[in-house]
Order: structure tokens, then sequence, then C-alpha cells
């Protein structure tokens, strides 16, 4: 078992809400992460990450997608984090890269996005170019409303996967 993870099982609900909250930005998702402690293994941490995910409302989902920064915007939200903030950095390297080409054709996309539905555009941008980051974005916005928050749910929970890792190796 981790470090970090032996630690956390350890802390008051109410800490371990905090510390756990910015890998997801939901405090629904945080607090029933919390309630479910002690986990073994990273394994069992992400199993129940996931399950945790999968059983909120589509309100706690949004609190989670509101907690990041735009694609392509280096600030994150208000709510947002610290640690939150610096990993949403660290996971759009690659589109802040980008050409001023690109980078305008995504904050316009962006804009049709969040007007069609009413969400920021999330997706797991770790490893990706801007390119295929717009392409990504162009395409899901054929989606139907249903479609696209179960969507933006997946995306949400391989981010948080991500995240988790990496405060466990913190």
């Amino acid at each position: 078992m981790s470090g970090v993870l032996a630690r956390w099982n350890r802390l008051p609900v109410e800490n371990a809400v905090k510390e756990i909250l910015p890998c997801c930005g939901s405090k629904a998702w945080a607090s029933g992460m919390a309630v479910r402690r002690p986990f073994q293994d990273v394994t069992t941490l992400l199993a129940a990450s996931d399950e945790t995910w999968s059983n909120l409302t589509a309100v706690d989902w949004m609190e989670a997608f509101h907690s990041h920064p735009r694609i392509g915007q280096s600030h994150a939200a208000q709510s947002a984090s610290a640690q939150s903030a610096t990993w949403s950095a660290q996971e759009q390297r690659n589109v802040a890269a980008a050409g001023d080409a690109v980078m305008i054709a995504l904050a316009e996309a962006n804009q049709e996005y969040e007007q069609r539905f009413r969400h920021i555009f999330i997706v797991c941008a770790t490893g990706k170019s801007a390119p295929e980051i717009l392409e990504i974005l162009r395409r899901r916005l054929q989606n139907d409303e249903r479609t696209e928050l179960l969507e933006a749910a997946e995306q949400q929970c391989q981010i948080t996967r991500i995240r988790l890792t990496k405060w466990l190796s913190g």
C-alpha cells in the first residue's frame, strides 16, 4: 500500500474529502470515496472511484466538469484547487504548444459546445495534441445531449483515474 493511501485511510472523513477532491472536483464523489475507506491498494481505490462516479447524478458530474479550465485556457475555474489547476496545466501541456490557428479554432468550438450543451467540453487531454482534441470536440458537437453527457462523464472518469494515480505517487 502506498504511504499516501495509508495516511489518507486514517484521516478524519472531512479531511479525507478535502484531500481527494482535487482528483475529481465533485464533492459527492469525494464524500463517497471517503466513507468507503479503507482501501488496501490502488486497484481497489480505482474500482471504488469508478463505481462511485457511475452512481452520481448529472448535477454531481456537472460540478466536476466545472472544476476544469476550458481546453486551451490556462486558468482553472474559481472552484478548482491549486492541485487541480496544476494537474490541468500538465494535462493540457500539448495544447499550450499549439499554433494560433488551432487555438482560435478550439476557442470557437469551445464556445459552440458550451452554447449547445451548457457545460464546458471535457476530454482526457493527457497525451493528446491540440489538433486531436479539436477533432474530438468537433465530433462530439454532433452528439445529442444525453450521449454527450455520458461521453463527458466517461472522460471525467478517465481524468479522475489519472489524477488518483498522480495523487498516490505524490
